[in-house]
């Protein structure tokens, strides 16, 4: 009995593990069948690609070089998954590492594509093309009267390029009207990543790019202006506008000098576990101050990552209009014979995660970009003092009032309107801040009145 039962268990064991290696062995064949399709597929589009390529090499009008025509199927294939993604050359690859080094001359724009257009991201400050009036949304369709429609983007930046000191002029769309031409002198591009100024009592930084230098001269220009204002210093005014982005690692240090806890940014790639969380480290430059971040659609990438992580920790008040909306990353892929590729891999997110990509980072208050002229003279409104005989009236100085002094800087930035209404919120802050704090214990202080009558009458 008991050996019929021990015959019988592993007759049973048997049958279970042949049952299972045969669904295992469906499962694999499902697979193997799957990725064999798959592999025909391929093959097929491969076959079409031969097929074509030996026909340009054969009946095409001129001869072309093998090198060009799998280049730039390559090209073609990257630049049909989205705007950034690209093939570099041996040259340009090169050229993206070298930067020019004084022997190529530059305008100073940020570029990409938009439906096989070249897009101006943002223009520089302080370099040939903000100098020469290209503004963030202006659309290239032309250079040196020539079209670049359906030019690669590593070729409409080949034509921009060129010696120092030469001319380019480009053919530009601007807000849909009739297309105009600016000419511009290169130049070497030298970027100061970082400039500051003092505007009644706030702060004002100015990013124009993320480069290897922006967070010490960050951290520096904040020094400078907390020692000269002392404890009069109110808060900061960060100007992110027509930045086009740079370095990542650069955005989250910049983030983090205003953050004491808490996500910066993350990352999220391909595959679910391809995700990538950073975190801010204690410590804030300005100590807790009031904070504007100023952003316009020029205001890109690593500028959006800024922007997003201090308006989701409610550490700043955004201002302006809505950023670009360039929220992927790309990642640089050597490749034999010493060119690469340049790879959208992952999406960046918001701490609240929201994706920055073709949305942007909306601001708290919309205040549209415009100038306000401002002069020396200012209109005489008819008040008190400017009665005939007024009292206390003091007397103006005619000579003073002939001349007319030329605007500060200050007064100049204060022109700009995005900038006068951050000061006035900055200062809005404060002045509320003061009254909650000194309303309990205020005290009013009157002057003796010395005049004989203790009342009156009408």
């Amino acid at each position: 009995m008991i050996k019929k039962i021990f015959i019988y268990n592993i007759n049973y064991n048997t049958n279970v593990f042949l049952a299972f290696f045969l669904v295992f062995n469906i499962c694999l064949s499902e697979q193997n069948l799957a990725n064999a399709e798959n592999r025909q597929e391929t093959y097929k589009q491969l076959n079409l690609f031969g097929d074509v390529f030996q026909r340009v090499q054969e009946q095409y009008v001129e001869e072309v070089t093998d090198k060009k025509l799998i280049e730039s199927a390559i090209s073609g294939m990257l630049q049909s998954l989205d705007p950034h993604s690209s093939y570099l050359s041996a040259e340009s690859y090169k050229d993206m590492q070298v930067k020019t080094k004084g022997k190529f001359g530059g305008l100073g724009i940020e570029i990409t594509m938009e439906d096989g257009v070249v897009k101006v991201v943002s223009p520089i400050d302080d370099t040939p093309a903000a100098n020469a009036g290209m503004k963030s949304g202006d659309l290239i369709i032309g250079i040196n009267g020539e079209s670049i429609r359906g030019l690669s983007i590593n070729d409409a930046v080949s034509q921009l390029r060129g010696p120092v000191g030469s001319k380019v002029v480009i053919t530009v769309v601007r807000d849909k009207k009739d297309p105009f031409e600016i000419e511009i002198i290169r130049d070497v591009i030298k970027i100061r990543s970082v400039r500051h100024n003092i505007i009644k009592n706030i702060g004002y930084v100015r990013l124009t790019t993320f480069s290897d230098t922006t967070t010490s001269g960050l951290e520096k220009s904040v020094v400078e202006i907390k020692k000269e204002l002392g404890e009069k210093f109110q808060g900061l005014i960060l100007d992110l506008r027509n930045n086009p982005g740079g370095l990542l690692n650069q955005s989250i240090s910049v983030t983090d000098s205003f953050l004491n806890q808490g996500e910066i940014v993350s990352t999220q790639g391909r595959k679910d576990d391809d995700t990538s969380r950073i975190f801010a480290k204690k410590g804030d430059i300005i100590d807790g101050k009031p904070m504007i971040v100023l952003i316009n659609s020029g205001s890109a990438s690593a500028s959006e990552i800024v922007a997003g992580a201090l308006k989701d920790h409610s550490r700043a008040i955004i201002v302006g209009t809505r950023s670009f909306g360039k929220g992927s990353v790309q990642s640089i892929i050597p490749l034999a014979g010493n060119g690469a590729m340049r790879l959208t891999t992952a999406r960046y997110y918001t701490p609240s995660g929201i994706s920055i990509q073709a949305k942007g980072i909306e601001p708290d208050i919309i205040v549209e970009a415009g100038i306000t002229e401002l002069t020396k003279e200012t209109p005489e409104n008819r008040r008190e003092e400017n009665l005939r005989g007024a009292l206390d009236k003091k007397e103006k100085n005619k000579k003073d009032s002939a001349n007319k002094p030329e605007l500060t800087q200050v007064e100049k930035l204060l022109q700009d309107n995005q900038i006068s209404r951050a000061v006035d919120l900055i200062r809005g802050i404060n002045l509320f801040s003061n009254k909650k704090k000194t309303t309990s214990t205020a005290k009013i202080l009157k002057k003796p009145l010395h005049n004989k009558f203790s009342s009156f009458s009408n």
